[in-house]
């Protein structure tokens, strides 16, 4: 029989060295989502919502897919909107992409989904985006529209996809 006590020691210790070693594997990243809530509905520039993810040793062998969420209420004014996305890699370079997301069409019909008056929008943004080192990357999000604070925008997001490897 397999209950018996001269087992139980032994069946402590292969539970106990299995959970060691799931807990030393880094964590790897299939999909990461943030969203922030714009305070007061309207997009000051001067608040820049920030996401921090990591990216492991294993991560760094793939293509991503990177969209920017927005979420605004049926008054928004504007068929576009303006950012500056800042990404800091692990050894602190910053770069910066001044990027247009599209959110209605020539007609002024809303691109993303809706109900009520709020809409939300997933924009790509990149869909081949390399994590070439591992380590910690800060994206940020400015909003860089003529109209300051931008009214009707409720939230914005990040939304990062793991795809298909690469060959290095």
């Amino acid at each position: 029989m397999f209950c018996k006590r001269k087992n139980i020691p032994l069946a402590g210790a292969v539970l106990g060295l299995l959970l060691s070693v799931a807990a030393c594997k880094p964590p790897k990243l299939d999909t990461y989502e943030k969203n922030v809530e714009i305070p007061g509905n309207g997009w000051d520039n001067t608040f820049v919502p920030f996401f921090d993810l990591n990216i492991a040793p294993e991560d760094t062998g793939y293509f991503y897919t990177i969209h920017a969420n927005v979420r605004h209420r049926d008054s928004y004014s504007f068929s576009n909107l303006w950012m500056m996305i800042r990404i800091t890699s692990p050894d602190k370079k910053v770069d910066s992409h001044r990027v247009e997301l599209q959110l209605a069409d020539v007609t002024g019909k809303w691109a993303g989904s809706g109900t009520d008056d709020i809409f939300e929008h997933r924009v790509l943004i990149n869909n081949h985006a390399i994590f070439a080192k591992p380590g910690s990357y800060r994206f940020s999000f400015q909003q860089n529209m003529r109209q300051n604070p931008l009214m009707s925008v409720m939230n914005v997001g990040l939304r990062i996809q793991k795809d298909t490897l690469r060959l290095r």
